[in-house]
């Protein structure tokens, strides 16, 4: 029997490739959620909730039709973080949502990621509009949203994650008018 069984899109920048979730990526996650940088998604956790983490971003691929890709700096190969459409059970709608692994911040990975995401999102599956969400305190992520073109809108507060910011992506149409 086959349950859900789904392709998912590898993308390509000019730095990074955006590939599949896999058990190969556990050891930079252990990582990640060992570390404070994972306080604003959740973390840290231990090892066990951080397998159920991937089990989750890739089982999101099966249920939603999209989700998050692992980030592979294209230079090296390194697993660099997550970045890509979340809309699980309890999100107000689809997010693009970035983490950077320890090491690859400042480079400007999350925001060439997260256009990468929503032009996937607009031109393969026809989102009209997408936010994300990002806990108040997390600068660095709001700055990639400023980057985007994305407006703060309001708050949304999770019932585990607790208070976040809601920043509106520019649409379709406005990235059009834009470029005209």
């Amino acid at each position: 029997m086959t349950i859900g069984a789904i392709d998912i899109p590898v993308i390509e920048t000019e730095r990074l490739i955006l590939r599949a979730p896999a058990a190969r990526d556990l050891p930079a996650l252990y990582g990640f959620y060992d570390s404070e940088r994972s306080s604003f998604v959740g973390g840290p956790m231990s090892h066990e909730l951080a397998w159920r983490q991937l089990g989750l971003e890739i089982g999101h691929w099966v249920l939603r039709g999209y989700g998050r890709w692992t980030v592979e700096e294209k230079a090296t190969g390194a697993t660099a973080g997550m970045v890509g459409i979340f809309n699980p059970e309890g999100w107000p709608e689809a997010e693009i949502g970035w983490d950077l692994f320890e090491g690859f911040e400042g480079r400007g990975y999350a925001t060439e990621a997260a256009l990468a995401t929503r032009g996937f999102a607009y031109g393969t599956l026809g989102m009209k509009t997408i936010i994300s969400l990002i806990k108040p305190a997390n600068l660095a992520s709001a700055g990639v949203a400023r980057r985007m073109g994305a407006v703060r809108e309001g708050g949304f507060t999770h019932e585990r994650h607790g208070p976040m910011e809601v920043w509106r992506h520019l649409s379709p149409e406005q990235l059009k008018e834009m470029a005209a």
